[in-house]
């Protein structure tokens, strides 16, 4: 060993004990079956979970279920500027939100479970500086004392002289420092960042076998990139996601394309240190086309949708929400959820060739439309229990109507349910009550009638009343429908359509308009589900209370 490095390497990290190999002592290879993948989903702690990093998320923790592996969460806190007071709680919330529940990692603000841990990157600085260390003591590494200023004068001269931007070769100006010197600095109390002495050759190619994208080729690394900085003494990403997947045994690494750039510094420093490298599948952005008809990146900060709560909100299914993400995730899926239209979305095999290697488009009209189609498939009693526990905690006046008349709310979301071709109102939860809130008295106090077609209010006063009085027999469908037509031509409605469209002029109106009125007036509203059904859950003495209602609300 060389005494001078060892010098240097004591001054750097005065503190370190521990070796790499005591460390790979101490998180060996895990125990698990062949071709079991081994995951994770690394954010930052800003108590926010982006749609694209969910997706991402969805993506890692499927298959490392699949293969029988390992989905963990790992907090990336080297950037104490993003991090926000419960943070943890945040993301660990959203992710559960959606059934994503980590095999190790944070479980709380404080406390993790799993053997391969901190799992909280600002508590694993001395694994970081051990392996920092064990690079200086290879002159692998070096301190570097440039200012911010000393920097952006080297970044003129390229860009001036056209030349590759970035710290190497000759505009390396530390990497060639006096060991002496160095150690001197140090001492003084000079701040310094810790960079990769970069043994890469520009000209020399590389390859990422890029899981998702095929072969991609790149030159290879030759900057000196940053690892350990200088303020907090934390790692940069690229040392801490060498140090960490290797340390936690991640097998697979799910990621946004806006690493891809990053792979030769990466490769590099697995090269170095002779680790096994893990596999790679770049996930193409999030986008969203905008008002102005720009394709962009889905915003955190312009678009409501990119926040994972927002669904959690909104009462979005969050199995309709696994469904859409997986039509992004796979290119296939889609054609197989038709021919498997009840098929459950575990017994869909995840391809990493299936992934869509461009960015994606998010679509909301498509997910609510998917939303839709999972409504139609559920049961009344579902929907009540589901929408519950959605209203105990964002909408406690309809929660506790709910509560107060179960039995006939389940018959409510019944309508029109169990038949061949249920009706598709709900998008969300949250959408429910405007569909139904016409069927609780609590919720009926004061009605807009949508009249549009007969508008006039003593002919509105001469059905209704005509109607109740003389006409109305809830005892059969046919029956009921067969009375109405009755009244009609009574009226001077035609009670045929195809009459009425043959001789309009004849009639004051069809058996559609007066149908109309009576809807109308007992809810408010034109479209609904099936009249008769809703008459028979009001009852006589509801329907007589709503008329009554109604005509007082024309005088």
């Amino acid at each position: 060993m060389n005494d001078k490095l060892k010098e240097l390497a004591d001054v750097m990290f005065p503190n370190v004990t521990k070796t790499v190999a005591d460390y790979e002592a101490m998180y060996p290879k895990r125990n698990l079956k062949e071709g079991a993948i081994v995951t994770r989903f690394a954010p930052s702690p800003t108590g926010f979970v982006h749609m694209g990093s969910l997706l991402g998320a969805f993506q890692a923790y499927k298959v490392a279920k699949e293969t029988d592996g390992v989905f963990y969460l790992r907090i990336e806190d080297t950037d104490q500027k993003r991090s926000v007071e419960n943070g943890i709680t945040g993301i660990l919330n959203d992710l559960k939100n959606f059934d994503i529940i980590p095999d190790e990692g944070m479980i709380d603000e404080e406390n993790s479970i799993g053997n391969y841990g901190p799992y909280i990157q600002s508590e694993r600085m001395e694994i970081y500086h051990a392996f920092a260390k064990d690079l200086v003591l290879r002159d692998l590494a070096y301190p570097c004392f440039c200012t911010s200023h000393e920097l952006d004068e080297t970044r003129e001269i390229q860009e001036l002289n056209k030349e590759r931007i970035g710290y190497y070769g000759s505009f390396a100006k530390c990497r060639s420092m006096d060991i002496d010197e160095a150690i001197a600095r140090i001492k003084n109390g000079e701040e310094f960042v810790v960079r990769l002495k970069s043994p890469g050759d520009f000209n020399k190619k590389i390859v990422l076998n890029d899981l998702a994208r095929g072969d991609i080729e790149f030159p290879e690394n030759d900057l000196d990139v940053v690892l350990i900085k200088s303020t907090d003494k934390l790692p940069t990403y690229h040392f801490a996601h060498l140090v960490d997947d290797h340390l936690m045994r991640t097998t697979h690494i799910m990621r946004g394309e806006e690493w891809i750039a990053s792979f030769p510094i990466h490769d590099q420093l697995f090269e170095i240190f002779g680790f096994e490298k893990p596999k790679y599948a770049h996930l193409g952005l999030v986008m969203k086309i905008d008002e102005n008809g720009v394709r962009r990146k889905l915003s955190k900060r312009k678009d409501p949708e990119a926040s994972v709560e927002y669904y959690h909100k909104e009462g979005i299914p969050k199995e309709a929400v696994k469904l859409y993400l997986m039509t992004i995730a796979n290119s296939n899926f889609e054609e197989w959820l038709d021919n498997n239209p009840n098929g459950d979305i575990n017994d869909f095999k995840y391809d990493f060739k299936k992934i869509s290697a461009s960015g994606t488009l998010f679509d909301t009209a498509k997910l609510f439309n998917i939303s839709k189609n999972y409504f139609g498939k559920m049961k009344a009693s579902e929907i009540y229990d589901n929408l519950l526990v959605w209203t105990n905690e964002f909408d406690k006046e309809f929660h506790d109507i709910l509560v107060k008349h179960k039995d006939y709310a389940i018959q409510v979301f019944n309508m029109e349910r169990e038949v061949e071709k249920p009706r598709k109102d709900y998008t969300s939860y949250s959408s429910i009550k405007n569909f139904v809130f016409y069927m609780f008295d609590e919720l009926f106090e004061n009605p807009n009638y949508e009249f549009n077609k007969i508008t006039d209010k003593d002919e509105i006063a001469n059905i209704l009343n005509t109607y109740y009085d003389e006409y109305m027999d809830l005892s059969d469908k046919d029956i009921w429908f067969n009375k109405i037509k009755e009244m009609c031509d009574k009226l001077g409605y035609a009670s045929n359509i195809k009459e009425y469209k043959k001789n309009p002029d004849a009639y004051k109106g069809n058996v559609a308009d007066v149908t109309g009125v009576i809807r109308v007036s007992l809810t408010s509203k034109t479209n609904t589900p099936d009249l008769f059904l809703i008459m028979n859950l009001l009852g006589k003495d509801k329907i007589k209370e709503r008329f009554t209602k109604c005509l007082d609300s024309l005088k």
